[in-house]
């Protein structure tokens, strides 16, 4: 199979060392092991993983202009891709349950969410997104490839692979449907659900500043959910039922679905978390 030419290697770069000083900083400041920037830690690395399986395709069409990548190459970096972006997911969805709990029973915040808790939430969420994804590549594998294996983007992606077959896909596009909206549909759902929550707790407080207060902690969460939401629905309807769509927007968005998010999380909790920032202002003063 060929890639296109590939923008985004700088893209890619600037979001791993983004994610990186995130990791470096919640690690080494002991005042940051509370249940939010745990969340916020597990996301980075989440993030950090998407861009480290996009890195060996988006520089090596870079650097070397090596635009051609092997199936069983190709199968694998889907693999990953898929599974982190629903990892991604399963993360927001966490960081969502963090701020309902925050929010509506403070006092009994870091009893509930203790960090064996979450370790063994996350645990879960990184098992349920693996074993799905898991049959994919397999799925694939027993295809025959006969038309023009040129693909939108500088990586794969199970929508587009599956596309190239000369055999019938019927069995990927229905269980490729049924894990998007098991996962990616339930996951937006109950975030939806827990900000309906959150929205009836803060309303009923009496003072109009503790109202700002409790819903400006959610203000990077839902920046975050939005920049990965939108793309990575707008690109499942394009790929499924938008024959007749435009070239152009399936591959910027197919950029913008994998490339935004990890590059923007950072910033955005950066400019919002007081104390993250304050920290990475000392770091690099000294």
């Amino acid at each position: 199979m060929r890639h296109p030419n590939g923008p985004g290697a700088q893209v890619v770069q600037s979001s791993s060392l983004g994610n990186s000083l995130i990791l470096f900083i919640i690690k080494t400041d002991p005042s940051l092991h509370e249940p939010m920037y745990i969340f916020l830690s597990m996301l980075a690395v989440t993030d950090l993983g998407l861009s480290i399986s996009t890195i060996p395709t988006t520089l090596g069409i870079l650097l070397f202009n090596a635009r051609e990548i092997s199936l069983d190459a190709c199968f694998a970096q889907l693999f990953f891709i898929h599974s982190l972006s629903y990892i991604e997911s399963s993360m927001l969805l966490l960081m969502a349950f963090d701020r309902f709990i925050a929010i509506s029973n403070p006092l009994r915040y870091a009893s509930i969410l203790t960090p064996p808790r979450i370790a063994r939430m996350g645990l879960f969420f990184v098992l349920r997104s693996v074993a799905l994804i898991f049959p994919l590549p397999f799925l694939l594998k027993r295809f025959q490839y006969c038309r023009a294996n040129v693909l939108s983007h500088s990586y794969c992606l199970h929508q587009e692979v599956m596309k190239m077959a000369c055999s019938d896909i019927t069995v990927n596009s229905i269980y490729g449907l049924s894990i998007k909206l098991l996962m990616v549909g339930l996951d937006s759902l109950l975030i939806f659900l827990s900000y309906v929550m959150i929205l009836k707790t803060v309303l009923s407080v009496t003072s109009h500043e503790e109202r700002l207060r409790a819903l400006n902690t959610c203000v990077s969460h839902l920046c975050a959910v939005l920049l990965f939401y939108i793309p990575e629905i707008g690109l499942s309807v394009i790929h499924r039922f938008g024959n007749s769509s435009s070239h152009f927007l399936q591959i910027l968005l197919g950029y913008v679905y994998l490339l935004v998010p990890p590059l923007m999380n950072p910033v955005v909790y950066s400019m919002k978390s007081k104390h993250l920032r304050a920290r990475i202002i000392r770091l690099f003063i000294k």
